[in-house]
């Protein structure tokens, strides 16, 4: 260790436990346990950033240099193991005799690195032939190892990789791109040998590049099959039939509306499951007239009555899915959202304040989202609230933006920068982007947008979802005017693309999250409504940024409509 804490390892001949710790905890005895829980707690009490799982151990002959270090249970760290700078690992990970690790590191879940290996997330530079390159700066780019990787001995990573899930890299490669999640590589450098998931070896594209011919033919066949899709999801067997998110489970508010939003893009009209008028009458009726909040649906029909507050939790997503599948149907809640009809500038702020943005800035950006659309219906309804109740929110948030990142909230060691970029889209959906107004440090957003997009937990095929991949894909169509790191953007944005193609199941839609050969069957996987409606406004947005979103044939008008809502500057309406 950089420093023995007064803890002195255990006098074993050879250290059988530091250089094989795997065997530690099953065949060393109570002294020796003990011994390693107290090297443990001298290292937590001597750094605040780090952070042991169960059953992990560190050997005493390891050096350990790290300003964060967070282990996952039965994790561990071997003899003359080097660690510096920010490691993060899950469970069962192991860093073996030897190994090196420096920079900025994240390992999944059960990832096995070899004796001898280095993964090194930083390098120097040298673009000044003038200066010694030792006084040249550092960068990092850091590296990303998915879940249930094997990284053999005497193998150099390099800084900027991101490594798959379930990917094997063969021993003594030298590993300077990134290895596709189910393969086996090897070489220097190293190249793609075979596959170890059956069916993990992706489709070549439509064209050299280019995938235009896919989402053409996507469209196609996603318009061919609109009816099917929408006919899956609808339960008719009472005169007043009702859409369900998935066949089997119980109705709710917000499927009604993503069948809405589905046919409106597909079809550019209502569903033709029900005469347009129940839909619309259906709607309007479920709005509470107290609150102007929509309760959310019991299995027996009836609702339960929002609470008077900003806002009922269970509630508050209905202000967005519900007033937009009335916008499409042309019509609009009968009633204000009177919880922010009532709610003064002193009460906006008191509530941003209180908001978790550093511990969840999600469900942060997620009560902003519904509060700049509360003031979009009251506006239009010409419901002038209090004066300078809308102006705190958008003055809070332009001064508050954080101008490292351009968002809210701070990274967690669990996730990254996941919370601030979903608290990102979420807040800025309902505000800058609905009100036509730019965004604070779009630079900065951009930045930490496609730093985000390099981690794998997140970003590679088989584990992306709906939401993680739309709150990239929006903050950077929100900030494409800006022209900044153009060539990044695309590229990321047809890579996507072609993946979220190709999550499609053909009569069923998308499910929430994506499917995938050789992972297990998640149950947020199978096709629903909320998966297909996501999914379809995010091939949108990524076809947008790659100049092809003409061959789709559709443009989101609903919850996720690109542009600000018509009737802000529409002669009518109520200017904010």
């Amino acid at each position: 260790m950089t420093k023995d804490h007064g803890v002195q390892a255990p006098s074993t001949g050879r250290h059988r436990f530091d250089h094989s710790p795997w065997a530690f905890w099953s065949e060393a005895g109570a002294e020796e346990h003990a011994r390693q829980s107290a090297l443990q707690q001298a290292l937590l009490d001597e750094h605040p950033a780090y952070a042991f799982g169960d059953r992990c151990y560190v050997s005493g002959l390891a050096s350990v240099d790290n300003t964060e270090l967070e282990l996952g249970d039965s994790s561990y760290i071997a003899a003359g193991a080097y660690l510096t700078g920010s490691l993060r690992a899950g469970r069962d990970c192991t860093i073996n005799p030897y190994t090196v690790v420096r920079g900025q590191v994240g390992l999944g879940d059960a990832v096995r690195i070899g004796a001898h290996t280095s993964l090194l997330g930083f390098n120097h530079t040298m673009s000044d032939p003038d200066t010694e390159v030792f006084r040249q700066p550092l960068t990092s780019k850091g590296i990303q190892v998915g879940n249930d990787v094997w990284i053999g001995s005497h193998v150099v990573v390099l800084d900027g990789v991101v490594i798959g899930d379930r990917a094997v890299v063969g021993a003594g490669s030298v590993v300077t791109k990134d290895v596709p999640s189910g393969s086996v590589v090897g070489g220097n450098p190293a190249r793609v040998l075979r596959w170890r998931v059956p069916g993990a070896e992706p489709a070549r594209p439509a064209g050299p590049g280019d995938p235009a011919g896919a989402v053409a033919a996507f469209a196609d066949s996603a318009r061919d099959q609109a009816q099917e899709v929408l006919g899956r999801y609808f339960d008719g067997r009472t005169d007043d039939g009702i859409f369900t998110d998935r066949p089997g489970v119980a109705p709710t508010v917000r499927a009604q509306c993503d069948a809405i939003e589905i046919a409106d893009v597909l079809l550019g009209r209502a569903p033709d499951q029900l005469p347009v008028d129940r839909q619309i009458r259906r709607l309007r009726d479920w709005q509470d007239p107290t609150t102007g909040m929509v309760g959310t649906l019991l299995r027996d029909g009836s609702q339960l009555k929002p609470e008077p507050v900003l806002f009922d939790e269970e509630a508050g997503y209905h202000v967005l899915c519900a007033g937009y599948a009335l916008d499409l149907l042309g019509s609009a809640f009968p009633s204000p959202i009177r919880v922010v009809a009532d709610a003064s500038a002193t009460d906006v702020i008191t509530h941003l304040e209180r908001l978790p943005w550093s511990t969840n800035a999600w469900s942060a950006g997620h009560w902003v989202d519904i509060l700049g659309t509360a003031f979009l219906w009251n506006a239009l309804a010409d419901e002038k609230g209090h004066p300078g109740s809308y102006e705190s929110l958008f003055g809070w948030l332009l001064t508050r933006a954080d101008p490292r990142t351009g968002m809210w909230g701070t990274p967690r060691r669990s996730d990254g920068l996941l919370q601030i970029v979903n608290g990102f889209y979420r807040a800025s959906r309902g505000t800058f982007a609905q009100f036509g107004r730019p965004p604070a440090h779009p630079e900065r957003v951009i930045d930490t947008v496609l730093e985000h997009a390099r981690d794998v937990r997140y970003t590679r095929p088989e584990r992306q979802n709906a939401c993680n991949i739309l709150d990239i894909a929006h903050p950077l169509w929100l900030t494409r005017q800006s022209g900044y790191r153009t060539e990044e953007v695309d590229a990321l944005a047809r890579r996507l693309l072609t993946d979220a193609i190709g999550h499609w199941t053909p009569g069923q839609g998308f499910g929430f999250r994506a499917p995938h050969s050789g992972v297990r069957i998640h149950a947020e996987s199978v096709p629903g409504l909320q998966g297909t409606e996501m999914w379809l406004a995010i091939i949108w947005y990524l076809a947008d940024l790659t100049g092809l979103e003409q061959l789709l044939g559709y443009r989101p008008r609903g919850v996720h409509r690109p542009e600000p809502h018509p009737g802000i500057t529409s002669a009518g309406a109520r200017k904010l």
